[in-house]
């Protein structure tokens, strides 16, 4: 049995998969150890978002048993990671003036500056998820990591803010609260990943971590040692299955079973006339399936979801920043040759990303589709070491939640 004051828990609502995660921080505080690992076949859940609350709540339950019982804990609390079409990241400036006479920057100015920072116009029923501080500027000097003991008039930071829709994320929570457990913050699950993957080093040259899942895409810029920019396609693993149950004109159960089994993102020349027969249910003739056509419908599908982001990221004007190149994880980047095709669209360095900075079960580290779970624990560990005694993000939401409920009563 472990020390429960050690150990964090990331939990994914997914809509392909429910995944719990279960971390030891090291005793002198030098990393993280996997310890337990549980899941749960997502049945409530689309687009990244529940639909079912009921199934969801059962499925959760379900990954939760698993991975106490092989980390021999009992769970108490997790992080969970969000998502969703709803997920919105932009820039924010916060400014503020310093009042002292001498003019020395203090802790308090800082927290101040932040708090200007994080106030701003979102749209209806928005709420804040992060507000992740990127740079200090003391009187217009930029690139400032630590303004505390400096002198100056007007210190500015820049943020970059992450939030979604208020009531979307509460079902989430919800679904986690009926069964007694308490989520210690929501985090975007794109975050998560890129913290599960990116070392300090791809995060100042400017890297690029890409997270296809089941039913959405996730994807985040880091340059300069700092989250840029952050986005969300509806569009993921599940929407290539539908392609190929309608193309192929195959049950959505078999047209995943040949994803899984005969997929590829590249149509090769040896394709070309190919076919794989697969046998009929309830007895019907075998059925032979063109294997180009498979693998074409599979490409251009993956083709979308890449050119979207390059078109995100052209308008944000981040293409010329990412000189560590791209990073591929969720359950589609299991896909043969997604990486090479990723490369030929996206015009720069692609690899699967592997999780940095970790021990533990191998069998969880090695595998993409787990990179957003162990990412929440690794979140839990940086928000343990620098907690301090003021509301969390998510408390705030929490607030806004029970202002919002009491104003309908």
């Amino acid at each position: 049995m472990f020390d429960s004051s050690s150990i964090i828990v990331g939990l994914e609502v997914g809509t392909s998969k429910v995944c719990v995660m279960v971390g030891e921080v090291n005793p002198d505080s030098s990393g993280l150890t996997i310890v337990g690992l549980g899941q749960s076949k997502s049945r409530g859940v689309r687009k990244g978002e529940i639909c079912d609350a009921t199934a969801t709540g059962e499925d959760i339950r379900n990954a939760i048993v698993e991975a106490e019982q092989m980390a021999d804990v009992e769970i108490r609390s997790v992080y969970l990671g969000v998502t969703g079409a709803h997920i919105r990241g932009f820039n924010n400036r916060g400014v503020h003036p310093v009042v002292s006479a001498d003019r020395e920057i203090s802790p308090e100015d800082v927290q101040d500056v932040i708090k200007n920072a994080k106030t701003i116009n979102l749209p209806a029923q928005h709420q804040v998820i992060h507000a992740v501080r990127q740079h200090f500027l003391v009187d217009g000097h930029n690139g400032i990591i630590d303004p505390v003991g400096m002198l100056g008039g007007r210190l500015e930071v820049d943020v970059h803010v992450v939030h979604g829709h208020l009531n979307r994320l509460q079902n989430a929570i919800r679904a986690v609260k009926g069964l007694q457990l308490e989520v210690e913050e929501i985090v975007f699950s794109g975050l998560a990943s890129s913290l599960a993957l990116l070392n300090s080093e791809q995060k100042e040259l400017g890297s690029l971590v890409i997270d296809i899942g089941g039913g959405t895409t996730d994807y985040v810029v880091y340059a300069d040692g700092v989250i840029k920019y952050v986005g969300v396609l509806a569009v993921g693993g599940d929407h290539i299955s539908n392609d190929l149950a309608y193309g192929l004109k195959v049950p959505l159960g078999r047209a995943e079973q040949l994803k899984l089994e005969w997929g590829s993102a590249f149509l090769d020349s040896t394709d070309q006339g190919q076919t794989v027969t697969i046998s009929s249910d309830l007895g019907l003739p075998l059925k032979i399936i063109s294997l180009e056509n498979l693998r074409r419908i599979m490409a251009l599908r993956l083709e979308e979801i890449f050119n979207l982001i390059v078109q995100d990221l052209q308008q944000a004007g981040l293409s010329d920043y990412l000189r560590s190149g791209a990073f591929l994880c969720g359950g589609a980047a299991r896909i043969p040759q997604i990486a090479s095709l990723a490369e030929q669209i996206l015009e720069m360095p692609v690899t699967l990303g592997k999780t940095n900075s970790i021990s533990g079960l191998k069998s969880a580290l090695d595998q993409p589709e787990f990179a957003t779970a162990i990412g929440l624990v690794k979140f839990g560990s940086i928000q343990q070491r620098k907690r301090v005694d003021k509301p969390t993000f998510f408390h705030e939401i929490k607030t806004v939640f029970s202002q919002v409920v009491g104003r309908n009563k």
